[in-house]
């Protein structure tokens, strides 16, 4: 299992470069979906060790991490609400384009931050 989680967590370094490399491109709604990438993959990464089974293929990083064991406070939980939904609003974009839209750099540069103080947060869980 150690390949595995090794596996996941290079494949989170990975999405984390691509997503600061999107936003330094200005395409800041894909930038957000490679963040979310970033730390679906992470938590997989935890759900390997803590459970010693592949991590499910779901995108749901509530449900994710609940089932990874992971405790949440209220604020976490709505942290990844908002990083999940990037994952749904990039890839699905409605036809007014409104994420798109709301994805500005000021924006953009907020919520990577978020993600990666969540990222670093997870890294913690995988250190103990």
């Amino acid at each position: 299992m150690q390949k595995t989680i090794d596996y996941w967590l290079e494949e989170a370094e990975e999405a984390s470069k691509v997503a600061d490399h999107l936003f330094e491109k200005k395409d800041f709604s894909y930038s957000l979906f490679f963040g979310h990438l970033a730390v679906e993959k992470i938590i997989k990464a935890i759900y390997i060790k803590k459970r010693n089974e592949h991590a499910p293929q779901i995108h749901n990083l509530v449900r994710l991490a609940e089932q990874a064991g992971i405790a949440l406070s209220a604020e976490q939980k709505e942290t990844l609400i908002i990083i999940t939904a990037f994952n749904l609003e990039s890839r699905y974009p409605d036809e007014k384009r409104s994420f798109r839209i709301k994805c500005t750099e000021q924006y953009t540069k907020v919520e990577l931050t978020k993600i990666r103080e969540v990222i670093k947060w997870l890294k913690s869980i995988m250190q103990s």
